[in-house]
């Protein structure tokens, strides 16, 4: 197991670096000067210029500015905004509110998706599995934004149940709506692929050996069928945590939810190239930390699952 997750971590470096020059290079190519774009319709002084591109280092060559900010990165220093404040004080700010929304979606779709999955590959063909499936599919032909728009209007405006956009301090009650919409699309695809996966292991010979020992349905489904059906799931949430950053930006703008996302948002509309910049970063290092972490999760799901040197 240590040597596995030495690997691991060792697999992750190359994919850190590579998606930092990436998006490093995909913001700073964009044409024109980030600095003019400060000033908008304004002529600036050629000193304030030059005193500006020197500040972000945009006066040397692009290799030489993407290894200097890599050093910054290193020593947990992400730069300052355009405007002048830190970066690190606005991800102190926004991450923990956006990891706030994250679990609530995590759980909703992990906690309705796993057990309407399960239920609905049970019931091959009955009328709780035929609705599962139309509104998954559904859910999954539905954009983000149309979907929290309608759920906004509905249950927020119309209905009054929810807020319809967050209020100060982001309370975990005003986050329940946000995340619904959040997690409704990965949990269309983890009821289908929980459906899929529960079909095919309750046709193995293992379960049919435990029902052939006498266990009942109680002990077989959630020890040898619903545990064993967890490990395709498992590996596609890895996947889908890419999807839920995507969507939680486009979430938290709907919803004015004071997170990462939002402000990520804000920072594109700003076109502040080293906030855009530093936030991705971010995401990058949690992503492949989330990836890690799920890798490890499999010896939990199935104990035949052995890493070895």
């Amino acid at each position: 197991m240590f040597w596995y997750i030495v690997r691991r971590i060792l697999q992750g470096i190359p994919v850190f670096f590579g998606s930092t020059l990436i998006i490093f290079a995909m913001v700073f190519a964009m044409p024109g000067n980030p600095v003019l774009r400060m000033f908008g319709e304004r002529t600036p002084n050629p000193a304030q210029v030059a005193a500006l591109e020197a500040m972000y280092h945009l006066d040397q060559p692009f290799f030489v500015r993407y290894f200097l900010y890599l050093g910054d990165v290193v020593q947990g220093n992400l730069g300052y905004t355009f405007a002048g404040q830190s970066v690190n004080e606005i991800l102190a700010r926004t991450f923990p509110t956006t990891l706030r929304l994250a679990l609530l979606a995590v759980i909703i779709q992990l906690g309705i998706g796993v057990t309407v999955g399960l239920i609905s590959g049970l019931r091959k063909g009955s009328v709780f599995d035929g609705t599962a499936l139309v509104i998954s599919l559904l859910l999954i032909s539905m954009p983000v934004f149309v979907l929290g728009f309608v759920m906004q209007w509905f249950f927020g405006i119309q209905l009054g149940i929810f807020r319809p956009t967050v209020g100060a301090g982001a309370p975990w009650a005003d986050l329940i709506l946000p995340a619904i919409v959040l997690a409704a699309l990965n949990m269309a695809y983890v009821i289908r692929l929980t459906r899929a996966s529960v079909l095919e292991t309750a046709q193995q010979d293992f379960v049919r050996m435990a029902y052939g020992k006498g266990l009942t349905r109680r002990r077989v489904i959630p020890v040898h069928i619903l545990r064993n059906s967890l490990i395709p799931v498992t590996t596609n949430l890895a996947a889908d945590f890419g999807i839920l950053i995507v969507g939680a930006t486009v979430t938290e703008g709907i919803f004015n939810v004071p997170g990462v996302g939002n402000e990520l948002f804000k920072a594109i509309n700003r076109h502040d190239t080293p906030e855009i910049v530093s936030i991705v970063t971010i995401l990058v290092i949690v992503y492949v930390l989330v990836n890690l972490f799920i890798d490890l999760l499999y010896g939990v799901l199935d104990p035949r699952i052995r890493y070895v040197k």
